[in-house]
């Protein structure tokens, strides 16, 4: 537990977080301050933060196809799959069986339905993960304004359903706002770092939020601004004029440092002058990294995939090696990175299988994408271990939507409830959590399309992940303000009860 914060400590940090929660006032709408307010009074009484841990936010964009990222194998179940899926049905002796243990000969896991399950076969990695009890399944998660089933979505579907639920941009913006039915304000993870960076961060060199991939809703938050890091560092001051010459650059900070008249001026002078030392000293931490391997000393055991995905990942694991009190000195760091190419309304399968015009599940671009996000999570996850943080980092999957089940000859339509991923060694790993659907078209689970309508809210999804990170259930609820898509909103996926 916590110590208790001194109480000159606390009424210093009261007045400095008030202050700028009525500053914000005027920009933001009521209903967002009102949200704040209940944040920053919920960090009030929360005590110091010493120890480290991690978030990372992999987002799948475009909408993957999780119907071929973890397939049943048992006979009656897999029969059901392969007569909708058609094209998109991947052969059942291709299919990766999730075992109890990391080894080949280890019983097939069977989850709580009597359902065996397959990755798709080019996901050997993140099977061998799952084996080694290292990540986790979350089946049929997708935003949810209230509980709902299929009678419910057909009687009165403008009731129960999130609002233009098929819209990439919208369910991109609910899946990281966490707020399924309201205007977007901020994510989900910005608001957690607004409530806990200046418990755990107070001498932080450098924003709690880092995107490896440009602005994000994930992590816009009122107080603290998300950090933009390239995948070889931080963007800084470059050009013909500024290449080899510390003289000009001398000059550049000297004007800054300029007092000017006009206060727009003076701020953007402020912020420019903030951005370069933040760049310089992140560069010149990272430096120390891993991934300059020392004479030779230093190398990643697991090396990263040379992809943009692969770049990202490799980037964060050397921002969480320099995260100590002589670099960033961070307690609490929430990371986000993306990859694209998921909206496969066709190529998905692109390889024919014969004259007949049958096509190869087992190739084209979504084979592609899943193999880099199974190589790119291995490589991740074994840098953790190497850093020795695995059980400080945790790394878990979003995206838009999934896919319908049935096919669009080489591909597949926008869906609703999808399967994702959690992992790391705080994670109870080598189990699924949640349901898989009914298969079959009208069935239970089925809008009427082959769009699953989602049995897991994606409150429930992100309360977990921000439960393991710190919050307290009060916190919880000013942070996911929804209180209607499930009384108990955590999945207690974490190998302590207390997750």
């Amino acid at each position: 537990m916590n110590p208790p914060k001194a109480p000159n400590i606390l009424s210093t940090r009261r007045r400095v977080l008030r202050n700028a929660a009525y500053a914000s006032m005027g920009a933001t709408a009521i209903g967002s301050a009102l949200r704040d307010l209940r944040l920053i009074n919920s960090a009030m009484a929360a005590g110091p933060i010493t120890d480290y841990k991690a978030l990372v936010c992999l987002f799948l964009a475009g909408g993957n196809d999780s119907n071929n990222w973890i397939v049943p194998t048992d006979t009656p179940t897999y029969d059901a799959y392969a007569s909708i899926r058609g094209n998109l049905a991947l052969p059942s002796a291709s299919l990766l069986t999730l075992r109890t243990g990391p080894g080949g000969s280890d019983p097939a896991y069977v989850d709580g339905d009597g359902h065996t399950l397959g990755f798709h076969p080019t996901c050997q990695e993140l099977r061998t993960l799952f084996g080694e009890g290292k990540l986790a399944a979350v089946m049929n998660v997708g935003t949810l304004v209230r509980p709902t089933t299929r009678a419910q979505y057909l009687a009165n579907p403008t009731f129960y359903r999130p609002p233009q639920i098929f819209s990439h941009s919208d369910q991109v913006t609910q899946w990281q706002t966490s707020i399924p039915d309201q205007p977007p304000i901020t994510g989900w993870g910005g608001r957690v770092a607004d409530l806990l960076n200046s418990v755990a961060n107070p001498s932080g060199n450098i924003s709690m939020s880092v995107s490896l991939n440009g602005n994000n809703t994930f992590e816009i938050g009122n107080l603290v601004s998300q950090y933009h890091v390239s995948q070889t560092g931080a963007v800084t001051l470059s050009g013909a004029l500024m290449a080899g010459s510390q003289p000009r650059v001398k000059a550049m900070k000297d004007l800054i440092a300029l007092s000017h008249p006009n206060l727009q001026r003076q701020a953007y002078s402020g912020v420019l002058d903030s951005a370069i030392v933040t760049g310089d000293l992140l560069n010149s931490s990272i430096a120390a990294t891993i991934e300059v391997a020392q004479g030779g000393t230093w190398v990643w055991n697991t090396a990263f995939p040379a992809t943009g995905l692969g770049n990202q990942l490799k980037m964060i694991a050397r921002l969480i090696q320099a995260r100590g009190p002589a670099a960033f000195n961070m307690n609490r760091q929430v990371f986000f990175c993306s990859v694209g190419g998921y909206d496969t309304h066709t190529a998905q399968v692109t390889d024919p299988l014969n004259a007949a015009n049958q096509f190869n599940p087992t190739t084209g671009t979504h084979t592609n994408l899943l193999n880099e996000v199974s190589e790119c999570m291995f490589a991740f996850q074994r840098a953790m271990e190497q850093l020795g943080v695995s059980d400080k980092v945790t790394t878990f999957t979003a995206s838009d939507f999934s896919r319908t089940f049935p096919t669009n000859s080489q591909g597949s339509d926008h869906g609703w409830g999808a399967h994702h991923l959690i992992m790391g060694g705080a994670v109870k790993g080598g189990e699924t959590y949640g349901s898989l659907p009914t298969f079959a078209i009208n069935g239970p689970d089925d809008t009427g399309t082959g769009r699953w309508i989602p049995t897991l809210a994606v409150d429930q999804y992100s309360a977990t992940l921000a439960k393991w990170f710190g919050l307290d259930s009060n916190e919880i609820a000013a942070v996911f303000p929804n209180p209607r898509s499930l009384d108990e909103k955590r999945l207690r996926l974490g190998k302590t009860a207390a997750i």
